[in-house]
């Protein structure tokens, strides 16, 4: 499923200062995203239209359609996560104990922060900070990040700890209480001697991702595509059975009423 309207994190998608052809590359990738999910639903409607007049082989053909521009849509939002991640969480930008949403849709953001608890807590460490924004630039100043990720910490018995400005969480991965270490919170120095470069080596390895060495950690790519199968999966099951079901109906409605089915 793509997300077009979902909410990211904070009026930029960067925690640096960032180069333009990296942030017109972000936008890029969400826009086209939004393209494609604009004549996923165009694609859907004229399925519809199709059921109605009993056409079960235009229907079929559009609902067809309407999924491949999904299945693009979901790929274009995920070259836009994955890049805005490797660009926010590289080498001298944030520590190793620490991960950055700015850019996340929630859905987005959710399956990354799950998958790096896994990686923390399969390598021994014992806290994670996590960067969440303060949504300023969200509608009605509402931050949507941060109370999908305190969820994702009360599902998992996990104590956690809000920074003053609302805008970074401290989690706590051994279960016990959420007490920050001292110094936490103080203002941070990225590097920018990488600026306008690509970045491809995160601060913690993020997996067998292009460009990046092959690493431990379980790839949010892989759980994001076995999710996005799934998923794909059930609308067309949803789709065909759509058409199974409604075609009858609309022949007989036709016959009833004296049309001509061709």
């Amino acid at each position: 499923m793509s997300f077009p309207s979902a909410t990211r994190i904070g009026g930029s998608a960067f925690n640096h200062q960032q180069s333009g052809d990296a942030e017109a590359e972000y936008d890029r990738l969400r826009d086209l995203a939004r393209q494609e999910h604009s004549k996923r639903q165009h694609c859907s409607a004229e399925s519809q239209k199709a059921y109605a007049r009993g056409d079960g082989g235009a229907a079929h053909d559009l609902s067809q359609e309407a999924k491949s521009h999904g299945q693009k849509a979901d790929d274009y939002n995920r070259q836009a996560s994955e890049f805005i991640f490797r660009e926010n969480n590289a080498v001298g930008r944030v520590d190793s104990d620490t991960i950055d949403l700015h850019g996340q849709f929630v859905e987005e953001a959710e399956e990354i922060l799950e998958q790096r608890i896994k990686y923390a807590k399969s390598t021994g460490q014992n806290h994670l900070h996590v960067i969440v924004g303060k949504g300023n630039h969200s509608v009605n100043h509402v931050q949507k990040i941060k109370p999908r990720v305190e969820q994702i910490c009360q599902e998992q018995g996990l104590q956690y700890h809000t920074e003053h400005n609302e805008g970074r969480i401290y989690i706590n991965l051994t279960g016990g209480a959420a007490v920050p270490p001292a110094g936490y919170g103080q203002p941070q120095q990225y590097d920018q001697s990488h600026h306008g470069k690509p970045q491809y080596q995160t601060a913690y390895p993020l997996g067998n991702q292009q460009g990046q060495q092959q690493q431990g950690y379980p790839a949010q790519q892989q759980g994001y595509q076995q999710n996005q199968q799934q998923q794909q999966g059930t609308q067309e099951m949803d789709y065909e059975e759509e058409i199974k079901k409604n075609l009858p109906k609309v022949i007989r409605f036709l016959k009833k009423n004296c049309c001509t089915v061709m």
